[in-house]
């Protein structure tokens, strides 16, 4: 089977990123990923791409089988995964088409399948800082040579969805610390350090949140259109900065089970 060593997981509007990709079906103990994985190259690195909501968007946020597709990404040789998504701004000073390069994030999620380890095996990784610092300055670097409007930083709220917030709720998340809302990170960052990947966020703000004074309510398709038209930007920071990821990893997400049980 065709391996690869950095994964693409596409989100809402990016169901297609590698060119004259080779499709590959990968079988998990979780059943089948959200779509067969293509694979590609991007400089001399070998790709392999996932649209987590499946082709057609037929997987909501709160349905995406997330255990089967970093499993799949790691029965690939995946070490490294860049997870971008769709976000509403909790800021201000966030405005929309801007790229938040994640360090932070905080899981309300709900009805999850949250884990690798349901026993008898058990586990409990740390998870102070969720995304890889290597993957996380690869970003920043390569968004500032490109001139991207971007953000150094910044913590994901993550909600159940799918439907958005009320006013009440997208204002506790700005007092909590929150500076994006998004419905995807919860239990995708997770899952990859218990499989010892590193990860990384860039959330790409398409809206203010509703709890932002002043802010009428979103649309689904007003989300849709804006994550779409951030689509060509995206991918160039992405074949941008998939060459410039260090081939050894400086990290400890591959010691992330290291003490853990």
């Amino acid at each position: 089977m065709s391996s690869a060593e950095i994964g693409v997981f596409g989100g809402s509007g990016f169901y297609a990123f590698l060119e004259d990709p080779e499709e590959v079906k990968v079988d998990t103990p979780y059943g089948p990923p959200s779509a067969p994985v293509t694979i590609g190259t991007i400089g001399e690195r070998r790709v392999a791409f996932i649209p987590r909501h499946g082709t057609d968007h037929e997987f909501p946020p709160h349905l995406v089988p997330y255990r089967a597709n970093v499993w799949a990404m790691k029965d690939l040789g995946v070490t490294r995964l860049f997870g971008p998504s769709a976000a509403g701004s909790l800021r201000r000073d966030i405005s929309p088409r801007t790229f938040v390069v994640s360090d932070q994030a905080i899981d309300l999620t709900k009805t999850r399948q949250y884990t690798f380890f349901d026993g008898p095996v058990t586990t409990h990784i740390s998870f102070a800082d969720p995304y890889c610092p290597e993957l996380r300055t690869a970003l920043v670097s390569k968004a500032g040579e490109l001139g991207i409007e971007h953000r150094d930083g910044g913590t994901m709220v993550v909600i159940e969805g799918p439907r958005f917030s009320t006013r009440a709720e997208s204002k506790m998340y700005a007092q909590v610390g929150g500076d994006v809302v998004g419905m995807t990170q919860f239990p995708e960052v997770t899952l990859a350090r218990e499989a010892e990947l590193c990860f990384a966020n860039i959330a790409l703000v398409t809206d203010y949140d509703i709890g932002v004074d002043g802010i009428a309510p979103v649309s689904h398709h007003e989300v849709l259109k804006v994550f779409g038209e951030n689509i060509e930007t995206l991918r160039k920071l992405l074949f941008a900065t998939i060459p410039a990821v260090p081939a050894e990893r400086g990290c400890s997400c591959g010691q992330a089970l290291a003490g853990s049980s």
